[in-house]
C-alpha cells in the first residue's frame, strides 16, 4: 500500500522493483541514485519513478553491467538528447569483456576437464590434478 502522501516505503520499491533495500541503500549512498526523500518521521519515501530506475539499474546489473557502466548508462537513459553511439559504445565494451571471461571461463574448463580425465581416479595417490596445482603454487611463488 501506498502511503497517505502518494509515496511508497522502501519496503514497497524494493517488492515493485525487485531490488532489495539493502541494495537500494547502497546505491543512494554511492551516488547511483539519488537520495531519497525523508517525511517527518524521517523513513525514506520514493516514487514511481523511482521504482522504473530500479527496475533500469536491476536490469543493467542482470546483464553484467558494472556499477560504473551502469551509472553511465542511467545519465545516458535521463539525457533524451543522448546519441545512441554512446549507448552502443558501452555495450560493445561489455561485450567485449564478457568475451575475455568466456574465453578464460573456457580455457578453465578445459583444462579442469583434461586433467580430470588423465586422473585415473582409483586408490593410488598418482594424480595429475594435484601434479598440475602443485606445479602451478610453486611457479606462482616465483613470480612474486
Amino acid at each position: 500500500m501506498m502511503q497517505s502522501n502518494g509515496q511508497l516505503t522502501i519496503g514497497q520499491v524494493a517488492a515493485l522493483s525487485g531490488v532489495p533495500p539493502k541494495t537500494i541503500r547502497f546505491y543512494e549512498e554511492s551516488g547511483i541514485i539519488a537520495s531519497a526523500y525523508r517525511n517527518e518521521n524521517r523513513y525514506r519515501t520514493y516514487s514511481e519513478t523511482d521504482v522504473q530506475t530500479l527496475r533500469f539499474i536491476a536490469h543493467a546489473r542482470g546483464l553484467g553491467f558494472s556499477l560504473k557502466d551502469v551509472s553511465e548508462l542511467l545519465s545516458l537513459y535521463r539525457d533524451r538528447k543522448r546519441a545512441s553511439k554512446d549507448v552502443r559504445r558501452l555495450a560493445l565494451a561489455h561485450l567485449a569483456d564478457l568475451d575475455r571471461r568466456i574465453a578464460n571461463l573456457t580455457a578453465m574448463r578445459n583444462t579442469i576437464a583434461d586433467l580430470a580425465q588423465r586422473c585415473r581416479g582409483d586408490d593410488r595417490p598418482e594424480c595429475p590434478i594435484i601434479e598440475e596445482l602443485e606445479e602451478s603454487d610453486s611457479s606462482d611463488r616465483r613470480k612474486r
